[in-house]
């Protein structure tokens, strides 16, 4: 029995070291906040960083994750993928829109909107949530009584955006409990606040001027999740950074619309230089790469499909010409549906979300210079002189190796034929080919 006591003992000791450890363990690992913040426009590639960076927080046990941001605005399906996260999601998630300077427009306006606590640095400021490509047209002085400054009438596609664009915020702001008439006048006037008016309005919920201040001025506030009722306690938390991956980056390079088309380009040329020269292997593999890279950042931004078809018919009429002569009507109508499909390539008004058009320019040119060096070269194998077969025969010289009449031995092109004349041919006489049948040649002699 003794010798069993201190084993015993042993395992009464580390059952309470366990049972001592563990909720600190777990307090320790709880009180964390996490941080991700994106500069600039809003794209898939941030929004990808964003939603992946709240369900990474959510599973790590963080008592909140903040999105710290600065951004003009940025595209409807990656704003639209980002709320959506932000609702279904099961951990505080806060807005805050630093630094000083900062702005949260258009789509920054809608995130703060969803967030459960939207915060701002004092310099700092949001709205301007209409719809780039439908922005408010201005208005148009009347000289009748009562119709001055009144805008003109927008047409159906207009207004249902615009309906759409108010409906879908004021139900954010119906839901967290925000001013939903400024969420009304953001979209179809594009107003914009400072912090302290969006304050005073109840846009958002506090102004803070750095991170600590904000987790200090939260702790041991309510936040309703979608499941459960949470009672902040941030005030010591640990903020934990996100760091950018090799996914972000890869994303954020392919879908920069500038490297899209690019890539897309450089794909088909490699295809049409493996086409032009079976077997070499590298253009296809390099080609292919670089068309489904291409491809698949294309998919994840707005794209007009009309623009890309446009693209597609253009550089298949500019090749098209080095095997059509149409004295360039083809190469020259290839390059317009080239230009104007690149130019329509993008739908979208969004700043930094349209191919520039000197990318352009130097990718028309190229295609053009390219087609028309293969014409050039077309043109100058047809006026070649042939060099091989019987028409390469015809006309050249051989010298006879004995005197005929009607048929005997000639010396050409380094061997002995047999030669047919309707005239005497004397030995070592120089005689002209005027014909190849068979192995037989058609000689005359050379005048003089």
């Amino acid at each position: 029995m003794r010798s069993r006591t201190p084993l015993a003992w042993l395992l009464v000791l580390l059952g309470i070291t366990l049972a001592l450890s563990g909720p600190h363990a777990e307090e320790g690992a709880a009180a964390e906040v996490w941080m991700v913040s994106f500069d600039g426009a809003l794209g898939p590639a941030t929004g990808d960083l964003i939603i992946r960076s709240i369900a990474d927080a959510q599973a790590a046990g963080a008592r909140a994750i903040i999105i710290q941001m600065d951004t003009p605005g940025g595209l409807d399906k990656a704003m639209r993928d980002v709320v959506k996260a932000i609702l279904s999601a099961d951990i505080v998630v806060i807005t805050y829109v630093y630094p000083d300077g900062a702005r949260a427009a258009s789509a920054g306006t809608y995130i703060a909107y969803a967030s459960h606590i939207a915060a701002m640095s004092p310099a700092t400021n949001i709205g301007s949530s209409t719809p780039v490509s439908i922005a408010p047209t201005p208005s148009i002085p009347s000289t009748q009584d009562g119709d001055q400054d009144k805008p003109p009438p927008q047409d159906a596609m207009m207004k249902k955006v615009v309906n759409d664009a108010v409906a879908y915020l004021q139900g954010l702001a119906e839901l967290r409990g925000r001013n939903i008439e400024w969420a009304e006048e953001t979209v179809r006037e594009g107003t914009n606040l400072r912090a302290s008016v969006a304050l005073e309005k109840n846009i958002i919920d506090l102004i803070a001027k750095d991170v600590p201040t904000l987790l200090a001025e939260l702790d041991g506030r309510e936040v309703k999740l979608p499941n459960r009722t949470v009672t902040l306690d941030v005030a010591s938390a640990r903020v934990v950074l996100v760091e950018t991956d090799w996914r972000h980056e890869l994303l954020k390079v392919i879908t920069d619309p500038s490297i899209a088309y690019g890539l897309l380009i450089f794909g088909i040329y490699g295809l049409i230089l493996e086409f032009y020269n079976p077997g070499m292997i590298f253009p296809a593999v390099v080609g292919v790469i670089c068309l489904l890279l291409g491809a698949y950042g294309l998919q994840m931004l707005p794209v007009n499909y009309a623009g890309l078809a446009l693209m597609a018919v253009g550089i298949g009429m500019m090749l098209g010409e080095a095997f059509t002569p149409t004295m360039g009507v083809l190469g020259v109508a290839g390059v317009i549906a080239f230009v104007i499909g690149s130019i329509i390539l993008m739908d979208s008004q969004q700043p930094g979300y349209e191919v520039p058009l000197s990318i352009i320019a130097a990718f028309a040119v190229t295609t053009a210079g390219l087609s028309l060096f293969t014409i050039g070269a077309a043109v100058r194998m047809r006026n070649l002189e042939v060099v091989t077969g019987k028409e390469a025969m015809v006309g050249k010289q051989a010298e006879a190796l004995e005197d005929f009449d009607q048929q005997g031995w000639v010396w050409a092109f380094g061997e002995t034929w047999l030669a047919e004349s309707a005239e005497p041919v004397k030995k070592q006489a120089i005689v002209k080919i005027v014909a190849v049948e068979g192995l037989i040649l058609k000689v005359q002699p050379e005048k003089g």
